[in-house]
């Protein structure tokens, strides 16, 4: 392939990536997006063909992406996150650091099952209004909310876009992602928690305030709620897509509130986020013409041989600085094709990808999301936020990676 196919390609990536981060006006990513895959196959920066296997490969994974999105959408809309951040501060007893570890673990298991972009949009304003509540700091729990968006994605393949490109590229079942993911999802939990307690400890040192009485609980939502995510492992585990599983949860929140007039067709379309969804085809159309186009090769220079534990924490601190390079779903999508022969090597890049972008602004899509939807009086300083991140990114990283080699040992991953 030619030096222009290469360049163009880097440059309509560049400009895919920029439109995304910056969103002028509020508009949708695929009205960058998608132009920028089309013009890629104008100009010749990838083929027909190509593209037409991108698609047809990202295709399912963006289905189940929008029917997760939509019933995160209906969770929120029945009371799910408002009852269960009313919980969160009734246990707290308003106390700022138990306060803390709470929405850690809430924002975590809602990361798990619902997505991250579930605790970004939705969780991150029950939060914020829960410290109003309290009369405590917010900052301290408005960064766990980001902070545990992504490093709280790693324990089920519906976490995290790039949990479920990983999925489809590391060929095990939904229960077997989950129990090897297990011990280095609670221990990047765990260290995030820490560094957060640690960074802000002055905040946390604030006069408690006794939270209120929780609401009555939106049971139907709840069973609905734990069912689908016993659904996700019941599917796989029968060789069924999960995505049937969503969409099944998402007919049964969706129908109900349909018939009563509190959802339009046309809102449960937008909570499945189209836009979204032909962004990430769009993208994986334009990484896809750019490997194509001759960065595969020294790409695939980059990562380590083997399955030892230095090659896994190589390869995890790779996928993390790309991540924070170049933003972490084109690094997802350039880097599995490369090291899909490799369970464990998958999985590596999916530690790297999902904890490195806690180090930057542009290293998720997520982050950035969170930051554009706090109150101006809540945004954090860049330079605070960077502080943080890379004081503590570099140190979780490699330790998280570390338990997962030692984890993929009795699983026969190595």
């Amino acid at each position: 392939m030619s030096g222009f196919a290469l360049a163009a390609g880097l440059a309509l990536l560049a400009v895919c990536l920029a439109a995304a981060v910056a969103r002028p006006r509020g508009i949708s990513e695929a009205v960058v997006g998608v132009p920028c895959a089309l013009l890629a196959l104008l100009v010749g920066v990838t083929d027909l063909p190509t593209a037409r296997h991108s698609v047809a490969g990202l295709a399912p994974t963006v289905a189940f992406l929008a029917a997760i999105l939509a019933f995160g959408r209906l969770c929120a809309d029945a009371g799910v996150f408002s009852y269960l951040g009313s919980v969160t501060a009734r246990l707290s007893g308003g106390v700022p650091t138990r306060l803390l570890g709470l929405v850690v673990a809430f924002a975590a298991l809602v990361t798990a099952t619902l997505t991250l972009d579930a605790t970004v949009v939705l969780v991150t304003p029950v939060v914020l209004a829960t410290t109003v509540r309290l009369a405590v700091p917010a900052r301290p729990h408005s960064y766990a909310c980001a902070h545990l968006a992504n490093s709280g994605s790693l324990l089920l393949p519906v976490s995290n876009l790039t949990n479920l490109l990983a999925f489809t590229a590391s060929g095990l079942s939904f229960a077997r992602f989950a129990a090897v993911m297990t011990l280095p999802w609670l221990l990047a939990c765990t260290l995030d928690w820490t560094s957060l307690r640690l960074a802000f400890r002055r905040d946390l040192a604030a006069a408690a305030r006794p939270g209120p009485e929780p609401p009555a609980p939106p049971v139907g939502a709840l069973v609905v709620l734990a069912s689908t995510v016993a659904g996700f492992v019941a599917t796989t585990a029968v060789g069924i897509a999960p995505a049937w599983a969503a969409l099944a949860g998402v007919l049964a929140l969706a129908v109900p509130a349909l018939l009563h007039g509190q959802l339009t067709p046309a809102g449960l379309v937008r909570a499945a986020s189209p836009g979204f969804c032909a962004f990430v085809l769009s993208l994986g159309v334009l990484v896809a013409g750019v490997l194509h186009s001759g960065a595969e090769r020294p790409l695939r220079q980059l990562i380590p041989s083997g399955t030892g534990l230095l090659a896994t924490l190589a390869l995890a601190l790779l996928a993390a600085v790309l991540a924070n390079l170049v933003n972490n779903l084109p690094t997802t999508l350039a880097l599995l094709p490369l090291v899909a022969g490799s369970p464990l090597a998958v999985l590596a890049v999916l530690v790297g990808v999902n904890l490195g972008p806690n180090a930057t602004f542009p290293g998720s899509l997520a982050t950035l999301l969170w930051r554009r939807a706090l109150p101006a009086a809540d945004r954090p300083r860049p330079v605070e936020f960077h502080a943080l991140g890379l004081l503590s990114t570099p140190l979780i990283v490699p330790a998280v990676a570390a338990v997962l080699w030692l984890v993929a040992g009795p699983f026969h991953l190595r």
